[in-house]
């Protein structure tokens, strides 16, 4: 029987669970922090699927192809949209709760670069409630949990370049551990905490699998490629979701106009409020023409979420938000199977590139994208595990880390890296955020390099062994900065505008030169970055 190790517990690490322990294998899940924590919870808007006469599935492949403004993959985005109607059918079997019409069907609606209404939907907590139900589900199939483990690294066999298992920090104890499998599957998400206060994302969100997979030697697809959400917060840049544009809310401007197209692609229309914003100061989203019982029965999060954060009652008063970091496109870049350069490694959700999304993601297919790769990449992970087990053999990197953890707790404080990470993330939003130009990008990959060569001056204040945050706060900015320096390469080497990356200096698409994918990824501990198609 296969073992299979899965790194994170959001929505594609749960499904990839359930669908490796239906492959008959035995699954641990580790993750940082709890399940119910993940990013996952924040996936407020529906899952796309066509279930409808009115719609098709080539009209999902089409936008979606559109949406990634020519680095889409077609075969693979076929792949998930004609996996659609099942997944959501899977996850209605399983006892997702979906809001429903009036004739009892699945309810949907449209979201942003979509030509139809299919993002099906549970209120706007769609998101929050599959995570429930994929845990509940994982709990009544005897999966085994390791929470509170922070990945460290993974354990690779560098003769064979086989994945064996990977290393954790035991965050209550203190301790180095080391779990061993036949197959490791990475479902760590992405790496919008880098933007800090200026993300949607939980500051959990920091890459750590990402940069654990380029220092097993695995690389990484599309990194410049980050989606900033149109409508967040103003002054926490909490997610108010597209579902709120896509039942009819408006978009308004400081002199209270409509000046875009609610519904366009997601990047279009983050710029035209970025636009708004630097010109006049502020946008408004009004939904008060919705009126009070369809935004309790439909948007009852977007309504309470405003009045907390906000101090504003959507019902009767104008909700001022701006674009926040939301999305990464980039990821390990993995094959049609969901496996890494590295054997045995496979990725999905967020971390991964299946080069389904491109350079702008549409709307309503990150949830889909769990599912139905998360199903797919469990049992792909199963077979590979079936027929390649992994014999017990001697590996340094447990040693290594552990070695590592020690050391760290000799670095000095002489700088607040706390300090450093609020920098790297102001400086991320106004230079590699919206909009983005070669001096902008330089100066940051600058500023990024001087981090690096500061680092051992930044160690932790609290040396304690046990339940050390400060320790792992520490761990996960050097990740930051490690991913921050891959993403800015890619950046500066795509001198053209596609998608969620705007060069100002560079304003046109070229897809004759840029028509293609970046990767990066490291050799002998040195950055390296090409283009392939």
């Amino acid at each position: 029987m296969a073992k299979v190790l899965i790194i994170g517990s959001g929505g594609a690490g749960l499904v990839s669970a359930l669908s490796a322990r239906e492959g008959g294998a035995e699954v641990i899940v580790a993750s940082k922090t709890l399940p119910t924590r993940s990013q996952t919870s924040m996936a407020q808007g529906g899952m796309n699927a066509v279930l409808g006469n009115e719609d098709t599935v080539s009209d999902h492949i089409e936008d979606t192809l559109r949406s990634s403004a020519g680095l889409g993959d077609e075969k693979r985005i076929a792949f998930m949209c004609e996996k659609a109607p099942e997944a959501v059918r899977w996850c209605n079997s399983i006892g997702l709760p979906f809001s429903r019409d009036e004739s009892g069907e699945i309810a949907r609606r449209r979201l942003g670069g979509a030509s139809a209404a299919r993002a099906c939907y549970a209120q706007d907590y769609t998101g929050l409630k599959l995570l429930h139900t994929l845990y509940d589900q994982c709990l009544k199939a005897g999966i085994e949990f390791k929470n509170g483990r922070f990945l460290l690294n993974l354990i690779v066999d560098e003769v064979t370049n086989r994945v064996l298992g990977a290393t954790f920090l035991h965050i209550e104890t203190g301790e180095v551990e080391e779990i061993r499998a036949d197959a490791v599957i990475m479902a760590t998400g992405g790496y919008g905490a880098l933007y800090g206060k200026h993300s949607t994302n939980s500051v959990q969100a920091t890459g750590d699998g990402l940069a654990a997979a380029v220092r097993a030697g695995a690389k990484l697809a599309d990194m410049e490629f980050i989606q900033f959400h149109p409508t967040a917060l103003k002054n926490s840049s909490i997610l108010i979701s597209e579902s709120a544009r896509g039942a009819g809310g408006y978009l308004l401007n400081a002199n209270y106009e409509r000046f875009t197209k609610e519904l366009a692609p997601r990047d279009v229309v983050a710029r035209a409020i970025g636009d708004e914003m630097s010109a006049n100061g502020a946008v408004y989203l009004d939904i008060r023409h919705l009126g009070e019982d369809f935004i309790n029965h439909e948007l009852p999060q977007e309504r309470k979420l405003a009045q907390i954060y906000e101090g504003i009652d959507p019902v009767h008063e104008l909700i001022p938000i701006k674009p926040s970091a939301h999305y990464s496109m980039g990821g390990i870049e993995v094959n049609e199977a969901c496996m890494s350069s590295v054997n045995g490694l496979f990725a999905v959700g967020e971390c991964a590139n299946h080069k389904i999304h491109g350079a702008n993601r549409l709307g309503g297919n990150s949830l889909l994208e769990l599912v139905v790769f998360g199903r797919h990449c469990g049992a792909k992970a199963v077979e590979y595990g079936d027929q390649n087990p992994t014999l017990v053999s001697d590996n340094p990197q447990l040693a290594k880390d552990t070695n590592f953890v020690r050391g760290v707790m000799y670095f000095t404080n002489q700088i607040d890296f706390y300090q450093k990470q609020e920098m790297l993330a102001n400086i991320f939003y106004n230079n590699v955020g919206l909009v983005r130009d070669d001096m902008g990008l330089k100066a940051v990959l600058g500023a990024i390099r001087q981090m690096q060569k500061e680092l051992p001056f930044m160690g932790p204040r609290d040396k304690s062994k046990m339940c050390n945050t400060n320790l792992v706060e520490f761990i996960e900015f050097g990740n930051k900065i490690e991913l921050s320096e891959m993403i800015v390469v890619s950046a500066i080497s795509r001198v053209e505008s596609r998608g969620a990356h705007y060069r100002i200096d560079a304003p046109a698409r070229n897809d004759r030169m840029f028509g293609a994918h970046t990767i990066t990824w490291k050799e002998d501990g040195v950055l390296c970055a090409d283009f392939i198609q």
